[in-house]
């Protein structure tokens, strides 16, 4: 049974996308297609604020693109070794928070301890950091131009100070209509969709309607998390499932009961 995954590949220590991996092992065909790129914004402004951990009570990342930015400011600036030497001890001595187990690594790898992470989406991050002591100082939070709003609205709520900086924004990815038209001539229409964010939705859905025609109601459509579920029922898409949280095993579960295939 055939299944597609609107989300760029990403290869873990066994060389295969894990979404893949997982899906494969309910018997799953499952294909990748990207929907997104993204360009980095105000670097120089958020590489002059990392440098700056005493400003800060800690760090809050919701998305792999917002270490990417850190990534680059560090690279750009040639800050790696003063990193390494000692603006990674200090912001250590902070808290910084995660949503979701791939950015958590991708924290650890800059070498930064996380917390959270096993919080699925930003609203029980935000429950997480709200049960913990205030910070006297800010938390500072890099982001994309279409964050959502809960995390910041219930930190304020709740009287924890946080600074936000967009560092990123969401593009239509140019190989959207190509890639789709490719894998519908090929594979036909899939027994189910899985969308990874709302602008991805944007970016795909007048696409897939085209293509799947009238066999679009035969599709199970499928939600990364609650803020894409959201999405697509505003759309008037109906919602099949969402994954419990934001993993491969989570969502290979959740489409696997949707589909409900043999020997899984």
């Amino acid at each position: 049974m055939k299944v597609l995954l609107l989300k760029d590949a990403k290869e873990d220590g066994s060389g295969q996308d894990p979404y893949i991996r997982e899906l494969g092992l309910c018997g799953l065909e499952a294909t990748l297609i990207p929907v997104l790129s993204f360009e980095f914004l105000c670097l120089p402004s958020f590489s002059e604020k990392l440098s700056h951990p005493e400003d800060y009570g800690g760090l809050i990342f919701t998305s792999p693109r917002a270490v990417e930015a850190v990534e680059l400011c560090l690279q750009e600036d040639n800050k790696t070794e003063v990193w390494k030497k000692s603006l990674k001890e200090k912001w250590n001595a902070k808290s910084v928070y995660v949503v979701g187990n791939a950015t958590a690594s991708l924290v650890n790898k800059i070498g930064l301890d996380t917390e959270g992470e096993s919080c699925g989406n930003a609203e029980k991050l935000a429950e997480y950091i709200c049960s913990r002591e205030s910070p006297a100082l800010p938390l500072l939070f890099p982001c994309g131009t279409l964050k959502g709003e809960i995390l910041p609205r219930m930190l304020k709520d709740k009287g924890i100070p946080m600074e936000s900086l967009t560092v990123y924004q969401k593009i239509p990815h140019p190989g959207i209509q190509v890639n789709l038209n490719s894998y519908y001539s090929q594979q036909g229409v899939p027994a189910s969709i899985t969308f990874f964010s709302p602008s991805g939705l944007t970016y795909s859905l007048k696409h897939i309607q085209e293509l799947s025609g009238d066999n679009i109601h035969q599709i199970k459509f499928v939600a990364i998390g609650p803020t894409t579920a959201r999405a697509l029922a505003a759309q008037g898409l109906p919602v099949s499932c969402t994954a419990t949280s934001p993993t491969p095993h989570a969502l290979a579960a959740g489409i696997r009961t949707v589909l409900q295939p043999h020997n899984c």
